[in-house]
């Protein structure tokens, strides 16, 4: 079967060595530190040590502010273009205070707020003859997708699909995101798909766990 994928330049391969320790131990408190000053809320000063190489790494990532299972914003950028550290700080602060669904996150909120981070893999460049192609290339509960046409874009993280179980809906949805009807189609279409690391405030595991070596798939 030809491999219908074309990767673009990325630096980073996620997570980073198990040598680094757990990911989510580091950019997590970095992320609820970050809207912490941002929403002038007293801190605890950071145990994080962010003088580790792979934080200054070009990197992207989405992070996700939920409060009793709801959305409260999510702000994220689809590729490498700055380094790591200050993706996940800038990130955080945007999707607490400019997200532009949500009024700004205040204060007395961020108790009550959860934090995930999700580290996105290289967008690859999807080539397909018609919907129903593009369809056939997606594992729900892994892939990402940026769709674009013209002037119109969405993205949806692959955690959407919990929400939205069958490809042909994932894409309708992802559709009217960016401002197009469902069942819209037409030549130059573009779509690219990618997978994320992720962890969430929740489900970390104490500091002192092993993190197994590898990358993300």
């Amino acid at each position: 079967m030809p491999n219908h994928t074309k990767h673009s330049r990325h630096t980073h391969s996620y997570p980073p060595p198990a040598r680094h320790g757990h990911p989510g131990h580091t950019l997590l408190p970095m992320a609820r530190a970050a809207i912490s000053t941002a929403v002038g809320q007293a801190h605890p000063a950071s145990q994080t040590d962010e003088t580790a190489q792979w934080l200054h790494e070009l990197g992207a990532c989405f992070v996700t502010l939920t409060q009793q299972g709801q959305l409260r914003g999510c702000i994220g950028s689809l590729e490498a273009r700055r380094p790591l550290l200050t993706d996940v700080k800038a990130n955080a602060v945007a999707a607490a205070l400019q997200d532009p669904r949500f009024k700004p996150l205040a204060a007395t909120e961020l108790v009550h707020t959860e934090i995930e981070v999700s580290l996105l893999s290289p967008l690859q460049a999807m080539e397909f003859e018609n919907e129903s192609h593009a369809l056939d290339q997606l594992q729900p509960g892994v892939h990402g997708v940026v769709l674009q046409f013209e002037r119109h874009r969405s993205t949806f993280l692959p955690q959407v699909w919990e929400q939205l179980p069958g490809a042909i809906e994932f894409m309708a949805q992802l559709k009217r995101k960016a401002g197009l009807p469902a069942n819209f189609w037409a030549p130059g279409l573009r779509l690219q798909r990618y997978t994320v690391s992720q962890w969430k405030e929740s489900g970390l595991q104490p500091a002192t766990a092993e993190v197994p070596p590898g990358e993300a798939p």
